[in-house]
C-alpha cells in the first residue's frame, strides 16, 4: 500500500471518528458573564445562595480555572444549563466535570444532576425528577463518598458499593461512564475508580432468583457441627463462690457495734473460683452441614436491556446544599465519545493541576511562615514582658533592702546617741 492509500484510509478513519463523536454540552466559563444567558437560577425559593464566577484563591491559570463558585454558608444552590436534548440509546453517555472545595468543606453537595428536557428551570429543586445524579458528596468524617444514583422507572436507585471522594482543597476531575452493554465506569483525576454492571451494582431489577417459598428446613436436620459430650460430668468440687471474704481482714479496733453495726470482712474474688461449668464439645455425629434454603426463577424477573437508557436528555443542574461555601465548579462535558471525554480533561484539568497544586503549596508555605513568625514574635513579647515583670521584682526588692538598711542605721544612729548621753 503507498503512501497516499496510507493517508486516505487514516483520513477516512478520522472523518468517521469525528462523525461518530458528539458533544451535546460544554461549559468552562470562559467567556466573563456571558454564562449568566446559559444558566438559570431556580425561583422555587427565595432564598438560594448566589453563585460567582472565580477561579478562586489559587489556581493554574486564573481565566481557565474560573468557575461557578457557592458564596454564602448554609445555603441550598440551584442553577441549570440546557441543551439540546438527546438519547443515549445504542452509544455511551459520559458526564464530566471538575470540582473543588477550597473552603476544607464540612458536610455539602458537590454532585450534578442530569434531568429530561422537559424540566421548568425555573421551578428545579431537590424533589424535580431527574436522570442521574453523579459527584462527590461530604459531611463529616462519616460521609465522603460519589453518588451515583439512576431514575428507573420512576424511582431513584443509589450505588449499593461505597465510592470515596477525593476530600482535599484542590481540584479534581469527576467521570461516569454508561455503556450501552449495561455496565459503567466511575474515574476521578481521570483515573477508573470503580467498574461493573447496572444490575449487578444497583437494585434496579428484582433478583433473578429468589427462595422456592414451598422449601422448609426438614424437622430432623441437625446442622449443629459440635454438640456437649454426653459422658462429660461436672467435677464434684468444681462448685465454688465467686467471692469470699478476705482472711486477712480485721476487725479495726474502733469498730463500734452499737455504732456501726455487725462487721464483716470485706469480699474478695475467689482464686479457687473456676466460673460457669460446662461440658466439653465434641463433634456431633448426626451433623449434615448448613441448610441451603433452594432457590427458584423469580416470576417477577423480567430482563431488561435498556436500564441504561434515556431518551430525552436536556438539562444539566447544580442543585445542592451547603453548610460552608466556596466549592467552584467547572468545565462540564456531556459527550457519547470516552477517548473524547479523557482528551478534554487533559486540556483543562491536567494543563492546569500541577501549577494549581505549586500556587496552593506556597500559600501553605508563606501561611505557615507568618505563623511562625507571628508565634515567634509572640513568644519573644512574652519573654520580654517576664523580664520586665522580674526587673520590677528586683527594684521592689533592692528598694524594700534599702529601706530595712536605712531604718537599721536609723536605729544605730539613736542607740549611739543615746549611749553618748549616757556617757
Amino acid at each position: 500500500m503507498g503512501k497516499m492509500q496510507v493517508l486516505g484510509v487514516i483520513a477516512v478513519i478520522l472523518a468517521v471518528y469525528c462523525v461518530h463523536a458528539k458533544i451535546y454540552f460544554r461549559e468552562e466559563f470562559l467567556d466573563g458573564d456571558e454564562w449568566r444567558s446559559r444558566w438559570v437560577n431556580s425561583k422555587h425559593k427565595s432564598d438560594y445562595g448566589e453563585w460567582k464566577l472565580t477561579a478562586g484563591d489559587f489556581y493554574g491559570d486564573a481565566e481557565k480555572d474560573k468557575g461557578l463558585q457557592t458564596s454564602q454558608d448554609a445555603r441550598f444552590y440551584a442553577a441549570s444549563a440546557r441543551f439540546d436534548s438527546f438519547s443515549n440509546e445504542g452509544k455511551p453517555l459520559v458526564i464530566q466535570f471538575t470540582v473543588k472545595h477550597e473552603q476544607k468543606i464540612d458536610c455539602g453537595g458537590g454532585y450534578v444532576k442530569v434531568f429530561p428536557a422537559d424540566l421548568e428551570q425555573t421551578e428545579m429543586h431537590g424533589e424535580s425528577s431527574y436522570y442521574i445524579m453523579f459527584g462527590p458528596d461530604i459531611c463529616g468524617y462519616s460521609t465522603k463518598k460519589v453518588h451515583v444514583i439512576f431514575n428507573y422507572k420512576g424511582k431513584n436507585h443509589l450505588i449499593k458499593k461505597e465510592i470515596k471522594c477525593k476530600d482535599d482543597e484542590l481540584t479534581h476531575l469527576y467521570t461516569l461512564i454508561l455503556n450501552p452493554d449495561q455496565t459503567y465506569e466511575v474515574k476521578i483525576d481521570n483515573e477508573k475508580v470503580e467498574s461493573g454492571s447496572l444490575e449487578d451494582d444497583w437494585d434496579l431489577l428484582p433478583p433473578k432468583k429468589i427462595k422456592d417459598p414451598e422449601a422448609k428446613k426438614p424437622e430432623d436436620w441437625d446442622d449443629r457441627a459440635k454438640i456437649d459430650d454426653p459422658s462429660d460430668t461436672k467435677p464434684e468440687d468444681w462448685d465454688k463462690p465467686e467471692n469470699i471474704p478476705d482472711p486477712d481482714a480485721k476487725k479495726p479496733e474502733d469498730w463500734d457495734e452499737d455504732m456501726d453495726g455487725e462487721w464483716e470482712p470485706p469480699m474478695i474474688p475467689n482464686p479457687e473460683y473456676k466460673g460457669e461449668w460446662k461440658p466439653k464439645q465434641i463433634d456431633n455425629p448426626n451433623y449434615k452441614g448448613a441448610w441451603v434454603h433452594p432457590e427458584i426463577d423469580n416470576p417477577e424477573y423480567s430482563p431488561d436491556s435498556n436500564i441504561y437508557k434515556f431518551d430525552n436528555i436536556g438539562v444539566l443542574g447544580l442543585d445542592l446544599w451547603q453548610v460552608k461555601s466556596g466549592t467552584i465548579f467547572d468545565n462540564f462535558l456531556i459527550t457519547d465519545d470516552v477517548k473524547e471525554a479523557e482528551e478534554i480533561g487533559k486540556e483543562t484539568w491536567g494543563v492546569t493541576k500541577e501549577p494549581e497544586r505549586k500556587m496552593k503549596q506556597e500559600q501553605d508555605d508563606l501561611k505557615r511562615k507568618e505563623e511562625e513568625e507571628k508565634n515567634k514574635e509572640q513568644d519573644t513579647e512574652a519573654a520580654d514582658d517576664e523580664d520586665e515583670e522580674e526587673e520590677e521584682e528586683e527594684e521592689e526588692e533592692e528598694e524594700e533592702t534599702k529601706e530595712d538598711t536605712d531604718e537599721a542605721l536609723s536605729e544605730t544612729d539613736e542607740e549611739e546617741g543615746k549611749l553618748k548621753d549616757e556617757l
